[in-house]
């Protein structure tokens, strides 16, 4: 993928910082995005950069407006193509029925939701930008698009049947960003796969008390709580090698779910 450029949301730490390095470590140059997190943005552009590639990081809170607005103008200043877009960037915040204000319920929307779409639209035509469509070709037998731009969406397994108790705004939210998927995935092909990961644990929460991550892990079949690592290698499939694969989930749950 030498060439070819990268869009990481919520990539200075943790879960995105990974991502960002696994796609840097691939060939791809990469920016990311941060809201507070400053200095561990400026490392991961450190780290991306001493591999030999080109890496920005740009500031931006997702709960405003014109976030992709924002972002897409940095990101221009530096690069003229994007290859690859992954919605990673939460907002992960308690509260239960009885205490969700209007404010913590527009928050999720705005940040979880409204951006990813917003960030869709607004990249889109980069996206598509490099797709080569053979339209001489009986559609019955096209090969797949292999250089078509792809889209990566971070909901949560929560949003797939078993609703996570005391974060309804949030459910809410990732389950619009589900929907999101589906419909971009009917509306941008052929030049543009969009597929989602839905994560268990994949880095514990700040908030998860030693008891709750014991609790959790009796529900999870192969025994171990997921890392940052598995996030990396499912967008990593998702981006380089999943050529024929759109409008779908990849459930990153440790078999979890179905427990």
């Amino acid at each position: 993928m030498t060439g070819k450029v990268a869009l990481v949301t919520g990539g200075a730490k943790r879960v995105g910082a990974m991502i960002a390095l696994a796609l840097a470590d691939a060939g791809m140059d990469v920016a990311i995005t941060y809201r507070h997190s400053k200095d561990e943005a400026v490392q991961t552009v450190a780290v991306i950069e001493a591999m030999g590639r080109r890496a920005m990081a740009i500031a931006v809170d997702f709960a405003e407006r014109d976030a992709a607005d924002v972002v897409f103008d940095a990101f221009t200043q530096q690069f003229d193509r994007l290859d690859a877009l992954v919605n990673n960037a939460s907002d992960f915040e308690p509260a239960p029925i009885g205490q969700v204000t209007l404010e913590d319920f527009d928050t999720n929307i705005a940040v979880n939701a409204r951006s990813p779409l917003m960030l869709i639209q607004k990249f889109a035509p980069m996206l598509a930008a490099y797709a080569v469509v053979d339209d001489d070709t009986p559609a019955e037998s096209r090969a797949p698009v292999e250089s078509a731009g792809r889209i990566v969406n971070f909901i949560d397994i929560h949003v797939m049947g078993q609703p996570l108790k005391g974060y309804i705004a949030y459910n809410a939210a990732k389950a619009a960003l589900m929907e999101i998927t589906m419909t971009a995935a009917l509306e941008l092909a052929p030049m543009i796969t969009v597929n989602a990961i839905a994560p268990g644990v994949v880095s514990w929460a700040p908030s998860y008390t030693p008891q709750q991550q014991a609790q959790y892990m009796q529900r999870v079949p192969l025994g171990r709580p997921g890392t940052p690592e598995d996030a990396a290698k499912a967008v990593l499939f998702l981006v380089r090698d999943a050529d024929y694969c759109t409008g779908q989930i990849i459930r990153l749950d440790g078999g979890r779910l179905w427990t």
